[in-house]
């Protein structure tokens, strides 16, 4: 099909331009041909991998002297949108790398950046992001997973249970969140006590060799986003040493992921729109081939405003999410953008999943067709990086501290 003019962005440079191109070549060659299958086995997509460190793909925003690409946030959403067209369990892949090297690139000590951020552009270290915990998700600041220094300057011994660690069997850095007690428990918020450990470990499942009392205990089974390795982590008095805190100072860790978060929230109001338009191309495409009554049912006028309402909320998201990268890349706080983008996106894409896969009728419910597969993974997006709920709290909160009743 013919490249649509949905989902356009405008005053892009010709790097921009010429990355997304050949992104969008990858994905039409080597990720839609054998994404279904490979998502119908739950296989971890190696070859794919590999190709998108060949293209560079996981160093796009580490900096040029680091190695990388040096890109912004919005060629990173772009780039995820069109990832996420072809299969969403991919960009699930680089997104949590692409977190944890932005957390190190802007908050790390110069030493973590020059030993990191080098191997994280190759794709040799590949990053995971882990704040939340089997009984909390966004609920960050209740986080029990606890670390207590070992005298002055010494090691930190961390121990607790993280969950829903997307690469966490298939990574080789954690950027973990870990309750650190700064002063007084009693008197000191909860999220000044919150310290970002960088734990370097071996590929893979069970016991780790590389970091005693480090466990993934297997693969969580999951309805969609297969492909990908979501696991939990146990750890185990591990022990972390001291130039392993994310930035050298102990309690600042919220803060950092919280950064890391909000770009997070703009990679999945990217992977929605992503989502969203590959439902809506196979549903215009099944569209113009289905035949009932006598004439295709495009020529339905029902079918034509199910395709309107489609376009439409696929234009809207993805407008919203390039306003937000946006506003990131201009070095604002884009929490309220990133809310809302996110937010909207996830909301629109699963209600665009749902009619592409009506106008599909007794064949969306075939595996044979990929719209079966998008219907199973565009309810994640409405839980990943904070629920729907969550993003509304946060919209809320801002939008009665830019418009406060004075006196």
């Amino acid at each position: 099909m013919a490249g649509g003019r949905l989902q356009q962005t405008d005053g892009l440079t010709e790097v921009q331009r010429d990355i997304l191109a050949t992104v969008r070549d990858f994905v039409d060659k080597e990720i839609i041909p054998v994404a279904t299958e490979l998502e119908h086995r739950d296989e971890y997509p190696t070859k794919i991998v590999e190709g998108m460190k060949e293209l560079g793909l996981f160093g796009l925003t580490i900096p040029e002297e680091f190695g990388g690409l040096g890109e912004s946030l919005l060629t990173y959403a772009l780039v995820v949108e069109e990832i996420a067209r072809g299969w969403m369990s991919v960009s699930g892949i680089v997104n949590t790398h692409f977190i944890v090297a932005h957390m190190i690139n802007a908050h790390g000590t110069q030493e973590q950046k020059e030993y990191f951020l080098p191997r994280m552009a190759a794709g040799e270290v590949r990053g995971a992001f882990s704040m939340s915990e089997p009984g909390l998700g966004s609920d960050v600041a209740a986080i029990r997973t606890k670390a207590v220094q070992d005298g002055e300057g010494g090691d930190w011994v961390v121990n607790g249970q993280k969950m829903w660690l997307t690469n966490g069997g298939s990574s080789t850095l954690v950027a973990l969140l870990a309750h650190t007690d700064e002063g007084d428990p009693e008197n000191t918020a909860a999220h000044r006590n919150m310290t970002t450990f960088l734990i370097e470990k071996e590929p893979g499942f069970g016991e780790n060799e590389k970091v005693p009392g480090l466990t993934v205990p297997g693969k969580i089974e999951k309805m969609g986003y297969k492909g990908v390795d979501t696991t939990e982590l146990v750890l185990q008095d591990v022990r972390v040493p001291a130039d392993r805190v994310l930035g050298g100072a102990s309690g600042r860790g919220f803060y950092q992921m919280m950064d890391g978060v909000e770009v997070g929230r703009v990679n999945v109001a990217a992977r929605g729109c992503g989502v969203a338009r590959r439902a809506f191309e196979l549903g215009i495409a099944y569209a113009q081939q289905r035949e009932t009554f006598g004439k295709k049912i495009a020529q339905h006028q029902a079918i034509q405003f199910k395709l309107a309402e489609m376009a439409t909320k696929v234009e809207a998201a993805h407008q919203m999410m390039v306003m937000a990268a946006r506003k990131k890349d201009s070095g604002e706080r884009n929490d309220l953008e990133a809310g809302m983008a996110k937010y909207l996106a996830s909301e629109y894409c699963k209600e665009v999943v749902e009619d592409a896969f009506r106008i599909h009728g007794g064949y969306g419910f075939s595996k044979e067709y990929e719209i079966e597969r998008l219907y199973r993974e565009a309810p994640m997006l409405l839980i990943g990086e904070g629920t729907a709920e969550i993003q509304k709290m946060i919209v809320g909160r801002r939008l009665l501290e830019e418009y406060r009743l004075e006196g």
